[in-house]
């Protein structure tokens, strides 16, 4: 299953007409929102350095008013470039890019990380000889080369309540936050896990298509959680840490960090109601979130 290719649109957002040529193996998906420097460095990384893989790169620029559109239209003429006219959320911006894609595989990248050379085709040569994976992963580095910790277990409510700056210092529900977070020596092997940051992910476009892509209910935080929990009903998410980027983890959140923040802790309740969180359980954290963003701020 594919997905459908769109005419032009005729819509505030502009969107152009999916391009001619050979169809690519790869389409590389970026949402960018006023991040225009974090966004050059990233297609510089892509498109200046051989990846080892046929590629498209496509870039939803999220109405920034920092000139980053215009900077990827004049310095990167080759990529496809779709501009929204408002701040669309991250999950329906990539699906915007994934409509257009031509790609066999959609690499959704964010736009906080620098792609070493070959990355893009050592990706796809794992994922072409293993089509039981669904998602593959790479290993993620801060900028000072530091291994982030970029895998998951599914969060649970006792986990995601041990990092309230409340309860963080008395050591109550440490055990369930250790298995949900993954230590650095366990990132060494390729290996099968249940969830991986969205920051950098390797999809197949027609699996992308089968599963319904993004929820687009989610603005900011916690979709890709729920892609992963999707996507592995039917195929491995696999973590792949032999193919590494460079992720700077956050920065641009940083640059909007109220919005990044609240929207986050809305995407991570709508993932624990959506996933079967009981009423009581979910009113709790919810109430001890409440309580404490003072603190957290």
């Amino acid at each position: 299953m594919s997905i459908p290719h769109p005419v032009e649109a005729r819509s505030p957002d502009r969107t152009p007409a999916a391009p001619a040529g050979p169809t690519p193996d790869v389409s590389v998906c970026v949402v960018n929102w006023n991040c225009r420097e974090l966004l050059r460095g990233c297609l510089a990384s892509l498109l200046h350095h051989e990846q080892g893989a046929h590629s498209e790169v496509i870039v939803v620029d999220n109405g920034s008013a920092d000139g980053a559109a215009d900077m990827v239209a004049h310095e990167f003429p080759e990529v496809v470039l779709i501009r929204n006219v408002s701040n669309a959320g991250f999950a329906r911006a990539n699906n915007q890019a994934a409509r257009l894609a031509r790609g066999r595989y959609l690499f959704f990248l964010n736009n906080d990380t620098l792609v070493p050379p070959e990355t893009v085709g050592s990706l796809l040569d794992y994922a072409e000889a293993h089509p039981e994976v669904g998602i593959l992963a790479p290993r993620l580095r801060d900028a000072r080369g530091r291994v982030q910790l970029s895998c998951r277990t599914r969060p649970t409510v006792a986990a995601l309540l041990h990092r309230i700056c409340l309860l963080r210092w008395t050591g109550l529900l440490r055990r369930a936050y250790r298995r949900y977070r993954w230590r650095e020596e366990e990132l060494e092997q390729t290996r099968e896990v249940e969830v991986v940051m969205g920051a950098a992910m390797l999809v197949r476009r027609d699996l992308f298509a089968w599963c319904g892509g993004w929820d687009e209910e989610y603005t900011f935080g916690g979709e890709d959680i729920d892609l992963c929990v999707r996507v592995a009903t039917s195929h491995a998410i696999v973590f792949y840490p032999a193919a590494e980027v460079v992720h700077y983890g956050r920065v641009s959140s940083r640059l909007h960090a109220g919005y990044a923040h609240s929207n986050t802790l809305i995407g991570i309740t709508r993932f624990l109601r959506k996933s079967g969180c009981s009423r009581w359980a979910l009113f709790a954290y919810k109430l001890v979130v409440t309580i404490d963003a003072p603190l957290d701020w």
